[in-house]
């Protein structure tokens, strides 16, 4: 069990109270308040240097970043840096960095929505800052609200009146730790509550640190954060020499991911990845793709799905041999510690863990990640091999092995982080060689673009283009080959109709829309106009939702939307209605833009998949048909020009050919008479 130890310690010239919540069998954490708390009782002067840091390059130019912006007035700024990039350090150097905003207002507060992050925080001020009052609001261990330094779990400040204690007049600065959980609503209310949500000239500044400053769920981080003033990724890390090289090996095991619905936050929903892939059969490929390929490291961390996963795999390592040990949120305290420890010290190779290590956990012997959970999110897939890339000595490199399953199901990859497409297969490729292929990738789309943007007439047309032939608009419309990869992604009834737009209907004729808008995805909400109010379009103007730099973070936006505003049983395409016959309204419309001979029952299509015709026929298929007709008739004329040019070449060369062997068959000197012509 996890206990509370109170320390009260006096300070020579002013008391402090530090009250840190530590589990008994953490001792190096315990010896550490233990060590700081007998200085305290001891005699020393007032002012007491702090000890001495010494910050890598990078993390001063993020200092004076957050400095800079924070001298022009702005408040709410965010710091984006790679796992194992020392957040801590940064935040702890910031505390006395940030000038007081008045006489009074001096004291700092930070945020984390774990214990291992409270405690990590806790230790670092404790030892940078002995000279200043740390409290820890945890659990319960309960802070006064006075203190120089609060590090605080965010369930716990926001549980019932705990928050009314602190006096935002007092503090100059708010820390949050893993800052993309910020938009989460007890981050908000505590935002609220210290006057950063409508910002003022009074309010404290804010900092948010994390590394993956985005959103799977499409919550919008501008709602507490203005300005990301520094980024350094970890490739960048990795270039610099900052973080261990990381080799990648990507394995495609082939389980079945397409019955898996999405979960709350838009990544697989875990019940149904765990029975997709805790068979007997996907766990002996993962076991001996670790076995073929790093079974000789010495520090492996296995990421499972859930709990039956961790104990099937778990067992599974134990059969062949290897000492294998796992770690959950169910395992107790001291069991869970001594794991960790023991880990750390090389006692065992292998760690299985589902869920436990993804945020604030720093275990730098690390030299193995084994992915052996599928996912969507690309926050989770960074967060996951960001435990393996800390530098340690006698480590050369990481070795992550991302056991990908099925690649048609909107998941991310090791790859999809080189901006590689996620069916990109590689084999202990290291980050040079990831951006090397990403490079030759690159070169060859740029090669792709000059030619199609060359003029046609101004080079021959030569090969053949390859088109998917619709005959017809109804072609077109009972296609759907271009919903695959959104429907990957969304469990929603997302219809393609056009080059790169899907829509997203509702039984009153309301829609949402996904497009491109040059290098971005906007999503658009349209609103129908009741009846008695239209006057010519019966349309509102779009209203823009989110805009977004990738197609999957775009969906993830409109997802949100939608399933806010709209009922699920609706826009969802697994309710068993969709799988009804058409009703004969949906049949009679279809079938008014179909030829007789073309005719549909409600016995041959399903009321799904009519809707989905329906919406696509409503939302410009036919535009759509018209322009696809228009390129592939282009593409005739090009090929019948190319071959007439063709055919005049061949003249043409066959009538130089036939002058010059007449002139040399004149210079060609023998016996007999000469021709008089």
């Amino acid at each position: 069990m996890l206990r509370s130890i109170q320390h009260g310690l006096k300070l020579s010239l002013h008391a402090a109270l530090l009250r840190a919540y530590l589990p008994s069998s953490t001792l190096s954490f315990r010896t550490s308040f233990a060590r700081h708390a007998h200085d305290f009782t001891t005699a020393r002067e007032p002012e007491i240097a702090q000890p001495l840091i010494q910050l890598r390059s990078y993390q001063e130019e993020c200092i004076q970043s957050v400095l800079s912006y924070l001298s022009k007035g702005h408040k709410r700024l965010g710091v984006s840096l790679a796992t194992g990039s020392g957040k801590t350090v940064i935040f702890t150097q910031l505390i006395d960095r940030v000038p007081p905003r008045s006489e009074h207002a001096t004291q700092t507060l930070i945020l984390a929505h774990r214990r291992e992050l409270v405690e990590q925080a806790a230790r670092h001020c404790v030892y940078a800052y002995p000279s200043k009052s740390v409290e820890v609001e945890l659990g319960s261990a309960h802070a006064t609200g006075a203190a120089d330094i609060t590090i605080a779990s965010i369930q716990s400040i926001t549980s019932g009146d705990r928050i009314l204690k602190f006096d935002p007049a007092r503090f100059k600065l708010l820390l949050v730790d893993e800052a993309h959980h910020i938009v989460a609503s007890t981050y908000l209310e505590v935002l609220k509550y210290f006057g950063l949500i409508e910002v003022k000239e009074h309010s404290p500044a804010l900092v948010g640190v994390s590394a993956t400053f985005s959103r799977f769920d499409g919550l919008k981080l501008g709602a507490a954060i203005d300005h990301i003033v520094y980024h350094k990724d970890y490739i960048d890390m990795i270039d610099e020499k900052w973080l261990s090289n990381v080799i990648f090996t990507t394995v495609e095991t082939k389980a079945d991911l397409s019955r898996v619905a999405s979960g709350p936050g838009g990544d697989f929903q875990t019940g149904a990845l765990s029975n997709a892939v805790n068979t007997d059969q996907i766990n002996d490929i993962t076991l001996k793709a670790w076995m073929a390929k790093a079974e000789e490291r010495k520090s492996t961390l296995v990421f499972c799905v859930d709990l039956a996963h961790v104990a099937s795999l778990t067992a599974l390592f134990i059969k062949y041999g290897f000492d294998a040990k796992f770690v959950t949120g169910d395992t107790p305290p001291a069991v869970r510690s001594q794991r960790i420890d023991d880990f750390k010290n090389g006692k065992f190779p292998v760690l299985l863990n589902c869920g436990v290590f993804t945020e604030g956990t720093d275990i730098p012997n690390i030299d193995c990640v084994l992915l052996a959970r599928p996912t969507r999110s690309r926050n989770l897939l960074v967060q996951m091999i960001g435990r393996g890339m800390r530098l340690h000595p006698g480590k050369e490199n990481c070795h992550i092995i991302d056991m990908v399953s099925s690649l048609a199901t909107g998941i991310v990859s090791t790859p999809t982080l080189f901006g590689l497409d996620p069916s990109e297969i590689v084999d202990s490729a290291d980050v040079e060689k990831l951006k090397e292929l990403n490079d030759r990738k690159e070169q060859e789309r740029l090669r792709e673009e000059q030619i199609d943007s060359t003029p046609p007439t101004s080079i021959p047309f030569k090969g053949s283009i390859t088109f998917t032939d619709y005959d017809s608009v109804n072609d077109l419309i009972e296609d759907t080959s271009g919903e695959r990869h959104i429907r990957a992604i969304s469990q929603y009834a997302w219809v393609k109709v056009g080059e790169k737009k899907y829509v997203l209907t509702y039984k009153d004729g309301a829609y949402v829309t996904i497009d491109t808008n040059g290098d971005d995805f906007v999503v658009k909400y349209t609103q129908k106009i009741p009846a008695i109010w239209r006057a010519k379009s019966p349309y509102m103007k779009p209203r823009t939702i989110a805009k977004t730099g990738t197609f999957e973070d775009a969906v993830h936006a409109a997802d949100t939307f939608a399933s806010e505003k709209w009922e699920h049983i609706i826009i969802s395409r697994y309710q068993a209605w969709r799988q009804k016959p058409a009703s004969q309204l949906q049949v009679d419309f279809l079938n008014s833009r179909r030829s007789p001979e073309d005719q549909l029952t409600p016995e041959t299509v399903t009321k799904g998949r009519a809707g989905d015709m329906i919406t696509k026929i409503k939302h410009g298929a036919m535009t759509h048909f018209k322009k696809l007709d228009i390129e592939k008739r282009k593409a005739k004329r090009l090929t019948v020009k190319s071959k007439e040019s063709e055919a005049k070449k061949a003249r043409r060369a066959e009538r130089e050919a036939n002058k010059i062997a007449s002139l040399r068959a004149r210079e060609q000197v023998g016996i007999g008479p000469l021709s008089s012509t």
